[in-house]
């Protein structure tokens, strides 16, 4: 599957717009993580623990989206974006968004 955030790909025409394909996960912070992340916080610096969990969230929903995008026999995914949200005090979801498409 081809997944690309512009609206083309290039060297191909697109035949058919197939439509909005998306995925989500919803990931919550580990008790432990969040302990060491707000120690973190304090001296300053990168966030490991949280920048991993989002790392695989962000993963978890690009394969979502692209599973939708196959239900819909898709070649490629244009215009993808991502979007962050939290969902309660200890808990975000990362969601991917594109259009499906076929190429000719």
């Amino acid at each position: 599957m081809i997944v690309a955030n512009t609206d083309f790909v290039p060297g191909r025409k697109i035949s058919k717009f197939l439509g909005l394909v998306m995925g989500s996960t919803v990931r919550a912070r580990h008790l432990g993580k969040d302990l060491g992340a707000r120690f973190k916080g304090m001296v300053g610096g990168e966030i490991k623990a949280y920048k991993e969990m989002l790392d695989d969230a962000r993963k978890e929903a690009i394969n979502r989206m692209i599973s939708d995008a196959e239900k819909l026999k898709a070649d490629a995914i244009i215009n993808v974006r991502f979007m962050t949200a939290q969902t309660m005090a200890s808990a975000a979801e990362v969601m991917v968004y594109g259009t499906a498409v076929k190429l000719g």
